[in-house]
């Protein structure tokens, strides 16, 4: 999402409020859902994903650092992988966007319902839904307002729980704790305990990944703060309170009030004022992540929608500079996933947990894969092999161990997967498609040939409208088996049949005549793809881009380059949207 003035770029806590109110609103639900699997041991669930992100942390700052341009985990497979294989990840990413948004407009409204029992919840789900969609529309830096206000409200309220439940503990003791410490632990022991409440507190992180889906929004070097004021707040507030519950709180208790135990255990704490503040800051909060949702994912469409994985009608923006199209798409999904659900979310629960572990692990997928192929790529910092692969597991452990604890619920997260998916295959093969229906059309309406040739004549021109787009690749003067790569690549994830292959040279610089043999030699070996070759003289960098990109009437997001070395003098994101393929 872009505001009207592209030169307006979030601020550390802009930035950090609008991710920041979905990844720490999770205390308001996970700290009950850990305590009820792991039970006395939850505190200790939660240090060890604190754990697991502070992994994370470098994950995404090296991939984000090498690569900074929306997309998140779709960006990180689609420069290291194929479109296919990225396209799943965009899949995921939109899948846990709509159940985060969907569920977190419903438990605000839910909270709401206990203070106002006379509200309707559907249609205040609704309401909230379209409050938070007309923002989104009038730009991300009054987005970014808004986000600020309940972020910092949310993190002043749960500094005020912790105060308070720990000043309780000073004037009541600990005996609660300590009898909560003596209680047997179910069946399976400690270790299984300290696991299933693992794979349920990692539900604690959703949202970290939000920050990579518009992180060209996001002032320069705001992004990696983010992360690290992510964890901070997720480190401390997460264990901090779930320890505080089993200090003030019976664990009989904590089933009876799992929907809304914070303010459970504030009105506990302090008195009916605390809690009752609580429950307020909850329905903010949970609306803070209803937007968060909305700011991701047109981050994340616009991007794909520009790699022509989705139709251009998405690509219009209003008086603003908001791709209107995908906020109101996103908008009428939401409430549609609403109505077929009648307000029972359990079920979408299921959707939101698996999508967002299985984002995760294709994040440090993405980053494994850019350490082999993409060595040579500038970062600000590197995580460690160990490191990557010991997250990855850990988010796989956590999908394995929500697929035994709900089992069911993973079979509707393959409900709704599976259709999706198949709409993105439809979108990647539509050229394919179109070849078939003509076919079609020919075979079977013979006898009514007149309306068949009008059918034939508009698919043709659609076809032709796919194919007629051409590419450009940058070559410094590779060799065959380089440009042999680049013609098989373009081939596999690009529907065209042209393509430019540029050279840079300084002025005074000899003709490569060895590269124009070598074209000659993959031109007849590619009859299907027209090889056009040009040699500029000039200085490759952003003006040269900008000034062919214009002069040809191509995309930015349609010219490739290989891997720059550490020697290249310009970052990715200063070349507008270039492409890496080798």
């Amino acid at each position: 999402m872009h505001t009207e003035s592209k030169s307006t770029k979030l601020n550390e806590l802009q930035a950090m409020a609008i991710c920041g109110n979905d990844i720490s609103s999770s205390c308001l639900y996970v700290s009950a859902l850990t305590i009820l699997y792991a039970g006395q041991f939850a505190w200790i669930s939660l240090l060890v994903v604190a754990g697991v992100l502070f992994l994370f942390q470098r994950i995404y700052g090296e991939v984000v650092g090498a690569l900074p341009l929306n997309g998140g985990a779709y960006n990180a497979l689609l420069n290291t992988t194929s479109k296919q294989m990225a396209s799943v990840a965009a899949c995921l990413t939109i899948l846990s966007y709509m159940a985060t948004a969907v569920i977190s407009a419903n438990e605000a409204m839910h909270y709401l319902h206990n203070l106002i029992p006379m509200l309707p919840l559907s249609i205040a789900t609704i309401a909230l839904l379209a409050i938070f969609m007309g923002l989104a529309l009038y730009g991300i830096g009054e987005s970014a307002i808004v986000a600020v206000v309940i972020f910092i409200t949310h993190l002043a309220a749960l500094s005020l729980l912790v105060i308070v439940g720990s000043f309780y503990l000073l004037t009541h003791g600990i005996e609660v704790f300590q009898a909560n410490w003596q209680l047997p632990v179910a069946s399976g022991g400690i270790m299984t305990a300290l696991f299933l409440g693992f794979s349920a507190a990692m539900l604690g992180i959703s949202g970290f990944e939000s920050s990579a889906n518009f992180v060209e929004e996001q002032a320069a070097g705001v992004f990696r703060k983010t992360l690290r004021n992510m964890w901070m707040v997720v480190s401390f507030f997460n264990p901090a309170i779930t320890l505080l519950a089993l200090c003030i709180i019976p664990l009989a208790q904590v089933g009876a009030h799992k929907e809304s135990l914070l303010a459970f255990l504030g009105e506990t704490a302090g008195g009916r004022w605390l809690g009752l503040i609580i429950s307020v800051d909850a329905v903010l909060v949970l609306s803070g992540a209803v937007l968060t949702s909305f700011v991701g994912v047109t981050g994340l469409i616009e991007r794909i929608t520009l790699d022509r994985i989705l139709p251009n009608f998405f690509l219009v923006r209003n008086k603003r500079g908001v791709n209107y199209r995908i906020v109101i798409g996103f908008f009428i999904l939401c409430v549609s996933v609403l109505f077929a659900t009648q307000g029972d979310l359990g079920a979408l629960a299921g959707v939101y947990t698996f999508s967002f572990l299985a984002v995760m692990a294709l994040f440090g997928l993405g980053n494994l894969l850019l350490k082999i192929k993409r060595a040579k790529l500038p970062r600000p910092v590197k995580a460690h092999p160990m490191a990557v692969l010991i997250a990855v597991v850990c988010v796989s452990a956590a999908f394995w161990g929500n697929a035994l604890l709900n089992p069911s619920s993973l079979f509707v997260f393959f409900q709704y997967l599976v259709p999706s998916l198949g709409f993105i295959f439809l979108m990647l093969n539509r050229g394919r498609i179109l070849r078939i229906l003509l076919y079609s059309i020919d075979y079977l309406y013979r006898p009514v040939r007149h309306y068949v040739l009008q059918s034939s004549l508009y698919l043709r021109k659609m076809l032709h409208k796919i194919n007629s787009q051409e590419f450009v690749f940058f070559t410094k003067g590779d060799d065959v088996a380089v440009l042999n790569t680049v013609l098989q690549y373009v081939q596999n994830n690009e529907k065209t049949g042209r393509l430019k292959i540029v050279t840079v040279m300084n002025p005074g610089q000899a003709f490569n005549e060895p590269l124009r043999h070598d074209l000659e030699v993959l031109d007849r070996a590619y009859p299907e793809v027209k090889i056009e070759y040009l040699e500029l003289v000039g200085t490759f960098g952003p003006e040269l881009i900008e000034e062919y990109s214009k002069k040809w009437d191509i995309p930015k997001n349609f010219m490739f380059i290989g891997s720059p070395g550490d020697r290249f003098p310009y970052r990715l994101s200063e070349l507008g949207g270039v492409r890496l393929i080798i």
